[in-house]
């Protein structure tokens, strides 16, 4: 599985310029290479991102998340997200299942990985629970 050098640098963008607020990405099947499907504005929400995700397709999507902490501090975290709904393809869950380690060691940085099946394990209590 190749990886589009676009997908990396998008990644480096959102980042390192914080251009992006998330990144999603899909395997292009014929080509048998990682690209990025969308990208969303800096300005844009949590839900927006989730609204995104296909129902009943595979992605790989990376979010940049600002936060607070208890002692007043901005600060931002990078979650990668492998999002494999039960609704999709039985080859779709294989091939984004079998590259996903590939693709993830591509982007250097991220702080958090979650797996997800369905939106509740990627809402934004766990994104906060995990990023504190």
């Amino acid at each position: 599985m190749g990886v589009a050098d676009h997908s990396k640098n998008t990644f480096i963008e959102l980042q390192r310029k914080k251009a992006h607020r998330y990144v999603i990405f899909k395997i292009e099947e014929k080509k048998m290479e990682v690209v990025v499907e969308k990208t969303g504005e800096p300005a844009e929400s949590y839900e927006d991102f989730a609204a995104s995700l296909p129902d009943n397709d595979c992605r790989y999507a990376v979010y940049d998340f600002d936060f607070v902490t208890s002692e007043n501090c901005q600060k931002s975290k990078i979650f990668f997200i492998a999002w494999s709904p039960s609704t999709s393809r039985i080859r779709a869950k294989v091939l984004y299942a079998t590259s996903k380690e590939r693709f993830r060691r591509e982007l250097n940085g991220i702080h958090y990985d979650i797996q997800a099946t369905d939106p509740t394990e990627m809402d934004l209590e766990v994104i906060r629970d995990r990023a504190n």
